[in-house]
């Protein structure tokens, strides 16, 4: 397994930078970019619904990602948020340094 992951998380747009900023602060990502706009189209309780959103895309440590999904649920609007975790199988060894430095 990676010892790193990108995270995605799909969030009310007005929501999308105040959250991002939590996930630094407590230090469960090095780093979230935000793509203010994304359309959504999905079913939830047998109902389609179409919505735009902001997706975060989220760079940590595998070791937070247990921790980030946590945090995403105790403090995101949505009754079951997206948190979808890949692992980084290849990258730049000194970015990746870095994403371990500020996730500890």
């Amino acid at each position: 397994m990676s010892a790193f992951r990108v995270a995605f998380i799909t969030v009310q747009k007005d929501k999308a930078e105040k959250l991002s900023r939590e996930l630094i602060e407590n230090k469960l990502a090095a780093c979230v970019n935000i793509i203010n706009s994304v359309q959504s189209i999905y079913r939830l309780k047998g109902t389609v619904i179409k919505d735009e959103e902001a997706l975060l895309i989220v760079k940590t440590a595998t070791k937070k990602v247990e921790s980030l999904i946590k945090f995403v649920k105790e403090n995101h609007s949505y009754e079951i948020p997206e948190v979808i975790s890949l692992n980084i199988v290849e990258g730049n060894p000194d970015y990746l340094d870095w994403v371990d430095e500020e996730t500890k």
